[in-house]
């Protein structure tokens, strides 16, 4: 079966048979005896309040029968006890590309499997990235995205050092707009945590022989997430890896390719073992300068200074992190970006990490070399000012005087 509708110039489909629509996996927004025939008689036009505006037409997203009005209720999930977890959601975004050529417009299908080829080029030679960014829920019901033409440009930068196309910016934000709008059932109430925007970029096409791929899929999925520690906004406490390192200068480290996660999985599973929520990785040269935490970027606090290593190339470029630094800045502090030597962590006053799924996460502890190293009895005074600052503004309790937040309505 298949329906489509005008959804800012994407198709809406269904290729499930409805056999499957009752699968657990695919937790699908209509019961399986409703029709899922679409018809064009509501908008959901979205707004936007940062730069893009200008450049890009408010076109009418895809409008529905009354059955999908029923949908788009909040999901019967208990939102009080979200982890940072998957969730099977509704519908997915997907768009096609041959090398060296541009994305289709995209569709928007179920939520549930995808087939590749055993040849593609990401599951034989790892060419691939992803983003990650988040949609709230305000007050009054509308929806914001925070900086997304920030992940935007981020995977274009990424997809030029894959050797691999990218949608453009403007393709990128309709795209997580419409995602999310078909989706927008599964953000959480206000306070109670986001939904996930996990844009994914890959050579989906079959080659044998070390070479870029002749197909690229764009595809995005979301999922309602809590608190990525299961500390909360609680400090975490961290273990420096002294021996086994994320990245090397000349590699991927700077860029969001998939293969940079899977070889801190060996450390952190360890670190985990032993009671740590994370590790802490340091320079493969020196083993002596800080680099990242697992998945987020780390800070150093020091009297009114605060400092962060300076992206090099081995540092993933965290949105997240380049808004903590604007907001630190804002409320009077200084922000060094430079190289930060271990020994630092000894006589800081406070240590943060920032990441899309973290925003801000106080550390209560750092192990070096056997020794350890805490800070205060609970959340440091300007890790809980700048989340407080930043989630506000991504939440919209505080007016946005940035232009970073996208309103969708």
């Amino acid at each position: 079966m298949e329906t489509s509708a005008a959804l800012t110039g994407i198709r809406l489909t269904s290729s499930i048979c409805p056999s499957r629509l009752s699968s657990p996996f695919l937790s699908p927004a209509f019961p399986p005896n409703r029709s899922l025939s679409l018809k064009l008689h509501k908008q959901f036009p979205s707004t936007s309040h940062n730069v893009l505006e200008a450049s890009s037409l408010l076109r009418p997203s895809a409008s529905v029968s009354p059955t999908y009005s029923e949908a788009i209720e909040l999901a019967d999930i208990d939102w009080d006890n979200l982890g940072f977890g998957i969730q099977p959601t509704d519908y997915m975004y997907f768009a096609k590309c041959d090398q060296g050529g541009t994305f289709s417009k995209g569709e928007l299908k179920r939520f549930g499997n995808i087939e590749l080829n055993p040849s593609a080029g990401v599951l034989n030679y790892g060419q691939g990235l992803f983003e990650g960014l988040k949609a709230y829920r305000k007050e009054d019901g509308n929806i914001l995205l925070f900086r997304p033409e920030e992940n935007a440009l981020r995977m274009k930068m990424g997809a030029e050092r894959m050797c691999m196309p990218s949608p453009s910016v403007e393709q990128f934000v309709e795209a997580v707009k419409d995602t999310v709008l078909a989706n927008r059932r599964w953000i959480p109430p206000q306070g109670k945590g986001s939904l996930y925007i996990r844009p994914l970029l890959m050579g989906s096409g079959a080659v044998l022989g070390l070479a870029p791929a002749p197909e690229y899929t764009f595809l995005i999925y979301v999922s309602p997430v809590g608190n990525y520690f299961k500390e909360g906004l609680s400090p975490i406490n961290l273990i420096v890896e002294n021996d086994l390192h994320r990245a090397t200068p000349g590699g991927t480290g700077g860029v969001k390719t998939i293969g940079n996660y899977a070889a801190v999985l060996k450390a952190q599973s360890a670190a985990k073992a032993k009671g740590y929520s994370d590790v802490l990785y340091l320079d493969c040269v020196h083993k002596r300068y800080l680099e990242e935490v697992s998945s987020c970027n780390i800070f150093v606090v020091k009297g009114n200074i605060i400092s962060t290593p300076s992206i090099k190339g081995t540092i993933l470029p965290g949105i997240t992190r380049k808004s903590i630094i604007d907001v630190a800045q804002s409320q009077g502090f200084q922000v060094e970006e430079r190289l930060v030597s271990v020994d630092e962590l000894v006589d800081a006053d406070e240590v943060f990490c920032t990441g899309t799924a973290v925003v801000v996460s106080p550390v209560g502890s750092v192990t070096y070399l056997g020794k350890k190293v805490s800070y205060g009895d609970g959340i440091g005074k300007v890790s809980q000012q700048l989340y407080s600052v930043l989630t506000r503004l991504q939440m919209g309790l505080a007016e946005d005087t940035l232009n970073w937040t996208v309103e969708l309505r």
